[in-house]
């Protein structure tokens, strides 16, 4: 995945295919709820093998079950295809939690 930032018409477009996410200047946001404190901590190991197989690392903040992702590639100055495919990867972690 490509680590060149994004124009507006792709990020538009990109987000178009993640409704959970929203944007944030710079950054992609999304909030989601887990069952219970153990699932959301698989959540975030789940994205934690995603992230470091990319190399690419997104802010993560737990708050009991309540998790929130920010991602940026901040050594291009905003959002790139890296930020999308993670954004993705992380949706795909939060559906398999779900679906335990």
């Amino acid at each position: 995945m490509s680590s060149e930032r994004l124009t507006e018409d792709a990020i538009t477009a990109g987000l178009a295919r993640l409704p959970h996410w929203t944007r944030e200047g710079d950054s992609i946001v999304r909030t989601a709820d887990a069952p219970d404190f153990p699932a959301g901590i698989r959540v975030v190991a789940a994205v934690a093998e995603a992230a470091e197989a990319m190399d690419h690392h997104p802010d993560i903040d737990i708050r009991w079950r309540t998790l929130r992702f920010v991602l940026s590639t901040h050594s291009a100055g905003g959002l790139t295809a890296l930020d999308l495919g993670l954004a993705a990867r992380i949706d795909a972690a939060l559906a398999a939690e779900s679906a335990r």
